[in-house]
């Protein structure tokens, strides 16, 4: 008589997975906090190079000095923290089986899947089977799952409930998005990463909306072969051939013939037929977008709480070489570095024309890695633009990248700056009538990544108004959008915002909004150390001739006899009127104290109302 192992009997699934903790907020700055800068022209005078003997002043440009600057340190080691280790899952719930207290389904509460890659480690061989036990007769004989045998938990059941089988790069319960790449990506073990749908069920589209998609695009084609149809729409080509096919015979669109070499539906040129003219009027009456298919709104919502811009461990040296040639003080990385780690928002606030814009552009490039961006949303029945050619900037494959779906972008951590064009209605949900879809608001476009609110208090609407419709995703990070019908929708406010202005603050902002915004950063104008070394950049970049002497002369000829305060946009303002007269004049461009004096001529200029400047007084005239 053969032998026979009892099979263990089912026991209660996981009640739910953890979500990962945030380990990532407890990091401080490299460096300590620089001392507090000095006033604008309070330094002792700087040392003033000597000048040859019969050298004019501009004739002959010296060599570029070279300025010291403080070294890097090496490279942190990156530390891994390894998640915990996840319980089996039991039979029971491997064959598709939902446990007992079992998380509600996706969209209805959004979990963090951690997957995890399991390899056995090197070492002993494993110890001699225990002797088989015997079982009663008629029992048949059960191993152990094929996951164990891997040294895997056996994979659970998927969202829609259907056993799914094990896949290579992940273990684990299977959710669409929740995947993790192959090899490539094994530095984030919770990363999002859309599968590729092989059904409609799986692309969480009904064949309806499919079709309607189909006939819109050949519609506004004229007509289209079914590999550009599924282009079209970034769907596989076996799916959409099989909406094509169903299309057929119902007889709204017919073969005009092959589209070029090779065999199968996808090379056939498709038309559409005078049965489908009724039925495409009302599609279009609907909604008119042609583009590749939306995603569900549930799992947009779960992608990005995956890829959240909150909890970055970003220190000073990462954020070294991300500014490009922007002068930056001590006092602005330990500023900034703790207000992007938390992701929450920030207060930029001084003089204009000191960079306060082009810190916030800088910021964004601290961000490492990349997200995924759909094309468009589907809520409810109504369709929403997402991505933005002039917001997003798509990202290449690299080569032996695993698939996904191509209704979404992989793009870098968008920055979105709004300035004082920003009314309330373009923080809403925009329907045009035309068309008949939405665009998404900027907010919106600008999750898991930098929204900058430029020349705060500038803006059409009071600072009141536009502060007030801020506070609520400020506080809760998550913002409510009002269809046309009147229903309210719940989206994510996964942003990190920064709010910049040049005005007083105490005459903008009230308590409320300030306790909100828990980091606020003064950029202060640059004294004449970094005067001369923002000047020296700017002629590298314009390729003219740097000269100290020059740049002391305008500023004892045109700063301190006047009070005149520096600016970090100067060098560059006056530099560029400098080349301007040169070339006019013929001349090569370079640091003449001509074309400095007629440059300065040319930008400080004010204009005094007269006393007399009255209406009657001016028609007098």
């Amino acid at each position: 008589m053969a032998d026979f192992t009892r099979r263990p009997p089912p026991g209660p699934g996981p009640s739910s997975l953890g979500a990962e903790q945030d380990e990532n907020r407890n990091i401080t700055p490299l460096e300590t906090p620089a001392a507090q800068a000095n006033p604008v022209l309070s330094a002792p005078p700087r040392p003033r190079a000597p000048a040859p003997a019969g050298a004019a002043l501009g004739a002959e440009p010296r060599p570029e000095p070279t300025r010291s600057r403080p070294a890097v340190s090496a490279p942190l080691p990156s530390v891994i923290f390894d998640p915990m280790p996840r319980p089996r899952v039991p039979p029971a719930q491997s064959a598709g089986v939902a446990p007992p207290g079992a998380p509600p389904p996706f969209g209805e509460e959004m979990l963090d899947v951690q997957t995890e890659r399991r390899t056995a480690p090197p070492g002993p061989p494993p110890p001699a089977q225990e002797p088989e036990r015997r079982a009663a007769p008629g029992m048949e004989r059960r191993g152990p799952p094929e996951a164990d045998r891997r040294g895997a938990p056996p994979a659970g059941p998927d969202r829609r409930g259907a056993a799914s089988a094990p896949q290579q790069g992940y273990a684990g319960p299977e959710r669409r998005g929740v995947r993790r790449a192959d090899g490539s990506d094994a530095q984030s073990t919770n990363r999002f990463w859309p599968a590729q749908p092989k059904t409609l069920q799986e692309s969480g589209l009904n064949a309806t909306f499919v079709e309607e998609l189909v006939l819109k695009a050949i519609f506004f084609a004229g007509e289209m072969r079914g590999m550009d149809v599924a282009t079209r729409l970034q769907l596989p080509s076996a799916l959409v051939d099989e909406v094509i096919e169903g299309l057929r015979r119902q007889k709204y669109i017919d073969i005009r013939g092959g589209g070029g070499s090779g065999v199968g539906r996808s090379t056939m040129i498709y038309q559409l037929t005078t049965f489908v003219t009724d039925v495409l009027r009302q599609i279009l009456d609907r909604n008119r977008y042609n583009g590749p298919a939306p995603v569900p709104f549930n799992e947009w919502v779960a992608a990005v709480k995956q890829q959240t811009v909150r909890g970055n461990r970003i220190t000073r040296h990462r954020m070294q070489d991300k500014f490009g040639d922007l002068i930056i003080r001590d006092y602005i990385f330990d500023g900034i570095g703790p207000a992007m780690n938390s992701g929450r928002a920030i207060f930029f606030y001084g003089p204009p024309g000191n960079g306060k814009t082009a810190i916030c552009q800088g910021m964004v490039n601290c961000y490492e890695g990349d997200i995924f961006v759909p094309h468009a949303l589907l809520v409810d029945d109504f369709v929403v633009k997402m991505f933005d050619a002039n917001i997003h900037r798509a990202v290449e494959d690299e080569p032996g990248m695993p698939s996904y779906d191509r209704r979404w972008v992989r793009c870098r951590r968008p920055l979105v700056v709004v300035g004082g064009e920003l009314t309330l209605e373009m923080l809403d949900l925009v329907y045009t009538p035309e068309v008949k879809y939405y665009e998404a608001p900027f907010q919106m476009k600008a999750s898991n990544g930098m929204l900058l609110i430029d020349d705060f208090g500038r803006q059409k609407v009071s600072p009141k108004d536009l502060l007030n419709r801020w506070i609520v995703p400020l506080e809760s990070d998550v913002d409510i959008l009002t269809l046309h019908t009147g229903k309210k929708l719940q989206v994510p406010f996964d942003v990190f915002a920064a709010f910049s202005t040049n005005l007083d603050p105490s005459a903008l902002v009230d308590d409320a909004f300030l306790r909100r915004v828990r980091y606020k950063l003064e950029v202060q104008r640059p004294d004449e150390e970094q005067f001369h070394e923002i000047f020296q950049v700017m002629c590298r970049k314009r390729g003219v001739p740097y000269d100290a002497r020059a740049v002391d002369y305008l500023i004892d000829e045109h700063y301190r006899p006047h009070h005149r305060p520096f600016a970090a946009c100067q060098p560059r303002d006056l530099l560029d009127q400098v080349i301007d007269m040169a070339n006019y004049q013929g001349q090569t461009p370079r640091l003449d104290p001509a074309l400095l004096d007629a440059a300065v001529r040319s930008y400080f200029v004010r204009f005094d109302k007269p006393a007399d400047s009255s209406p009657t007084a001016a028609s007098a005239r």
